[in-house]
């Protein structure tokens, strides 16, 4: 018997856990060094997914990789989205966005996202002070409030 409702897991070139009313925890690369432009395009559209599909707690898109922890939302009752949809969906709007200004044939990042469910409250919090302080780990800036594509609508 699975901890989590509706447990499933399928798999693309990664294991990719699914059940419901649980946070998880996405990250994926970039092909190359992302400019600030670039970091906040993404982050504006991982922001914005159409429509109420999520609740994120926190993003933040460095040069070399985004991070996010977030809660889907339900499409129907007890149907929630799907966590890839909303995530490749942004993704490919700020690829579209990009390319468009940078010329280049191909978005700047991979198309497949590492995700996993937060297991316990302790694992939340050690993921999101990680995110946080991630632009002063990665030597971007001294405090992390100093870095612009990092979004924290709460603290928890």
């Amino acid at each position: 018997m699975s901890k989590w409702a509706n447990f499933h897991i399928w798999r693309g070139k990664l294991p990719h856990w699914r059940a419901d009313n649980v946070t998880y925890y996405v990250t994926f690369r970039h092909r190359r060094p992302l400019t600030l432009w670039e970091c906040d395009r993404i982050l504006y559209h991982l922001r914005r997914p159409d429509g109420k599909k999520w609740d994120l707690v926190i993003a933040c898109v460095l040069p070399e990789q985004t991070e996010l922890i977030f809660r889907v939302a339900e499409k129907t009752e007890g149907v929630p989205w799907e966590l890839s949809d909303i995530v490749e969906k942004a993704k490919t709007k700020a690829g579209k966005d990009i390319i468009k200004k940078s010329e280049e044939r191909f978005p700047p990042f991979y198309t497949e996202s590492f995700d996993r469910i937060i297991r316990d409250d302790g694992e939340f919090e050690e993921l999101w002070t990680n995110i946080l302080e991630s632009p002063v780990t990665a030597e971007l800036v001294e405090e992390p409030g100093e870095y612009s594509p990092l979004f924290v609508p709460d603290a928890p």
